[in-house]
């Protein structure tokens, strides 16, 4: 008896959904078992890339999710609603979910999973994170016998071509976003990538899975890209680094913060400079990788496209491939399988920016006058920030232009420094702040 499907969307990633189902050639010989039986779409006028009976479609997205004879709903509509609502309908109807939504998942997995182990059906959702790279599954599966102390990604594509680019042409952000947009590699509203929630909601995904706990999503730092410079690339380069957009969720023991376990996450996106003979700095234009770090296995990489309508659907319809699987062979459905299905109730505590130890880099410009480097070195000194260099690397009109790297810093101290730093009479501005891996 074949596993009906209902698709919620017929956009890029379902149409390549679609088409991976209705071409099962040479491919897992459980695809011949699965069967598309109705597609929601918006409008049944539109012309797509891919051949459907019309009597499978219809814009009433409530009949799919509510149909008696639907197994599982593929949702890939994209954005917060209708798509959490339609989740949230399927799951009361005992539907199995499989998604590409890393928005709702991010925001709503509280009371999707929630739910969802009260009805006794899979959510699950491996193209949410790193388009075709398997990388949810591993985490659930593959990995799970090791204790994970970290995952660092690069999990947007825009953004890693943005600053590929101007690391190879040595162009300027707007300039390079502008022809990305042109080129389609960026969308007109380019927010959630170039400001770094695309990549929150992704590694909130990543944290929970690894560290078995919810994530709250308003407590993951979020910083972008617009403030990085063509001068900030090139002082990179000289000093051994690009820079890169990092996703990163880590283990830490902060004695100053109180939690159940006396553990917390750090959790955060931002900028940041990166040997170039770290794992990830070589990772270039549209690509995506994620680094996880654990015990006993050490380091692995999972490397890939991020986006696109091949390799997303490629993790959707491994989704409900193993959903397939796992119906086909069950002898007591009424019992989810423990490395599918999402249990955790708890939320992870997220320790505060202020409390991260790392490096920093950071570019002044001052009045070029005798002792400017000695007031900042003094006001550096006030907070127990040590520097590992500081030097005066040339003009921009009449100011001084003056790049600083830390050692391991606590960020408060660090922030503090600049405040005193920022009121002294030399100093006109602090144009670049880049924390360094």
């Amino acid at each position: 008896m074949a596993l009906k499907i209902g698709l919620l969307g017929l956009g890029t990633v379902g149409t390549g959904t679609a088409k991976i189902l209705l071409n099962p050639a040479e491919r897992s010989p459980l695809l011949q078992e699965i069967e598309i039986y109705r597609v929601g779409v918006r409008s049944l006028d539109k012309s797509r890339d891919v051949s459907l009976p019309q009597k499978l479609m219809t814009t009433a997205l409530e009949t799919i999710v509510t149909d008696p004879a639907i197994d599982v709903v593929v949702e890939v509509l994209g954005g917060i609603e209708p798509a959490r609502s339609l989740i949230l309908q399927a799951i009361a109807h005992g539907k199995h979910i499989v998604t590409a939504n890393k928005a709702v998942i991010a925001r709503h997995g509280d009371e999707i999973f929630t739910a969802a182990e009260e009805a006794g059906v899979y959510v699950l959702l491996e193209a949410a994170v790193g388009g075709g790279i398997p990388v949810i599954q591993p985490l659930k599966q593959s990995l799970g016998a090791n204790r994970i102390s970290s995952i660092t990604g690069i999990v947007n594509g825009t953004t890693n071509y943005i600053l590929t680019r101007m690391q190879t042409e040595r162009g300027e952000f707007t300039d390079i976003l502008a022809d990305a947009q042109k080129l389609g590699y960026a969308e007109a509203d380019p927010t959630a990538d170039v400001d770094g929630l695309d990549a929150a909601d992704k590694i909130a995904i990543l944290a929970s899975l690894a560290f078995g706990g919810r994530i709250k999503l308003q407590d993951v730092h979020c910083e972008g890209i617009r403030q990085v410079s063509a001068a900030d690339i090139a002082y990179a380069e000289k000093l051994g680094f690009v820079i890169k957009l990092l996703a990163v969720a880590k283990r830490e023991k902060t004695p100053a913060i109180a939690s159940p376990e006396g553990e917390v996450l750090q959790v955060r996106v931002h900028p940041a400079l990166v040997p170039k003979n770290h794992p990830l700095a070589s990772i270039s234009g549209v690509y995506n990788a994620i680094l996880v770090e654990g015990e006993p296995i050490g380091q692995v990489m999972f490397f890939g496209p991020g986006a696109g309508s091949g390799p997303t659907a490629s993790a959707v319809v491994a989704d409900i491939l193993n959903i397939a699987a796992v119906l086909k062979t069950s002898k007591d459905a009424e019992q989810l399988h423990p490395l599918l299905s999402c249990v955790h109730q708890h939320y992870s505590t997220i320790a505060p920016m202020s409390e991260l130890v790392t490096r920093f880099y950071a570019r002044f410009l001052t009045k070029d006058r005798p002792g400017v480097i000695g007031q900042l070195g003094t006001s550096f000194g006030n907070h127990s920030v040590s520097l590992e260099s500081i030097v005066q690397t040339g003009f921009q009109g009449e100011l001084a232009e003056i790049v600083v790297v830390t050692h391991d810093v606590r960020e408060g101290n660090f922030r503090d420094a600049l405040e005193e730093m920022r009121v002294l009479e030399a100093v006109d501005s602090i144009p670049s702040i880049l924390r360094v891996v």
